[in-house]
């Protein structure tokens, strides 16, 4: 980033690589530019690669390495997961998730449903957290998945996935979470989870973008939803993409080493920023729960402006709403709005997203922005 450049605050968004990362990419993008599935040495130094790097996601996720898949991100991968499960699923016709997931798994359910699927959409409390008690009534004997993010994207709450997975088991179903935004802010163990399946987005894990992976565990029923040759255990067709699997796996051991430091660090600044905008902000609100929810993320509405209005305002931050917006048309977040909020309300929300190289210095400039903007839209 450059000198003058906004404050980055969506690191939700995507993260920028590491360094280290971007220097462990640069050979298999130059002189080791082989094709894993070639005989020769060239072949065997990309697949040796490939293979180290699996070494390195599973060990990250605490599985073995031939649970680990390959893919293109983390849309791919619930794709794969969502659409692969349910058609290797026969006699069950019925998906459970929630209210508030990710268009990545969204979409693959609606598109199940176009295709006669049944999909239950468990709604979340005011906190953001699915409803227990609306998934156990849910969840019955013709369900062939449950599908929910590990924690929400836009207000980083975490989601009761461990009492997901026990309910799905008792009932004879897989369960799928994606965890691309939780993995290197919480502890994610898959044996301690219980999942069946488990996405990761690199992009979100300061690795390059376009690459990914998906948990299965061994015995898992799934079919391929893309066709082809038969790499990464037939599941994923294709080449693979070797410097990005590379610096996928790097990326996995740089957050295993370092999750400690950077999430308490991340945490003490979110709050920090959290303490600094409520002083200055009248009425200011948290959008999700207090405790259970990413050490990086707060999200917050600002009361009676837009929140797409106050980031117009505050052009020294980069961040987000979390809001859709259309041909000029600003919608309230469908997450919020699922927690009860009002649509008036919910429109002031804004989702500020810290990272590794997040400073005390960062946090308060962007409080001072961003309460200055507030101030001058009420005023006006």
């Amino acid at each position: 980033m450059n000198e003058n450049d906004p404050i980055y605050l969506d690191h939700n968004a995507t993260t920028p690589i590491l360094a280290e990362v971007a220097d462990v990419m640069l050979p298999y993008l130059r002189e080791h530019f082989g094709n894993p599935s070639s005989g020769h040495v060239y072949g065997a130094r990309a697949r040796d690669a490939v293979a180290r790097a699996r070494h390195q996601v599973a060990a990250f996720l605490g599985c073995e390495d031939d649970e680990v898949v390959f893919t293109s991100g983390g849309t791919e991968a619930n794709n794969l997961a969502i659409r692969g499960v349910t058609e290797a699923r026969e006699g069950r016709s019925h998906v459970v998730t929630t209210a508030i997931e990710h268009p990545a798994t969204e979409r693959p359910c609606a598109w199940l449903e176009r295709h006669g699927w049944s999909v239950t959409r468990v709604g979340v409390d005011a906190d953001g957290r699915a409803d227990i008690d609306q998934a156990r009534d849910a969840i019955d004997s013709d369900t062939a998945l449950v599908t929910v993010m590990h924690s929400n994207n836009e207000t980083g709450v975490l989601q009761p996935v461990a009492e997901l997975v026990e309910l799905g088991h008792a009932a004879g179903a897989m369960v799928h979470t994606d965890a691309a935004q939780s993995l290197g802010k919480v502890p994610v163990d898959v044996r301690e989870l219980g999942a069946d399946l488990l996405s990761i987005a690199g992009h979100k894990l300061y690795a390059p973008k376009g690459v990914g992976a998906l948990y299965v565990r061994r015995g898992t029923p799934i079919v391929p939803f893309a066709l082809g040759a038969g790499h990464e255990r037939g599941l994923r067709p294709g080449t693979e993409n070797v410097a990005s699997i590379v610096g996928l796996g790097v990326a996995s051991e740089l957050a295993a080493r370092d999750f400690e430091i950077v999430a308490a660090r991340m945490r003490m600044f979110r709050d920090a920023l959290w303490e600094q905008l409520a002083a200055a902000v009248p009425g200011l609100q948290l959008n999700g729960h207090r405790e259970l929810r990413l050490p990086n993320t707060l999200n917050v509405r600002f009361p009676n402006v837009s929140g797409t209005a106050v980031l117009s305002g505050a052009p020294e931050v980069a961040a987000s709403t979390g809001s859709a917006c259309h041909e000029g048309h600003e919608s309230p977040s469908a997450v919020i709005l699922a927690m009860g909020v009002t649509p008036q309300d919910a429109a002031g929300s804004v989702r500020l997203t810290l990272g590794r190289s997040t400073t005390e210095i960062d946090i308060a400039r962007a409080a001072d922005a961003l309460a200055r903007a507030w101030r001058g839209l009420i005023r006006s």
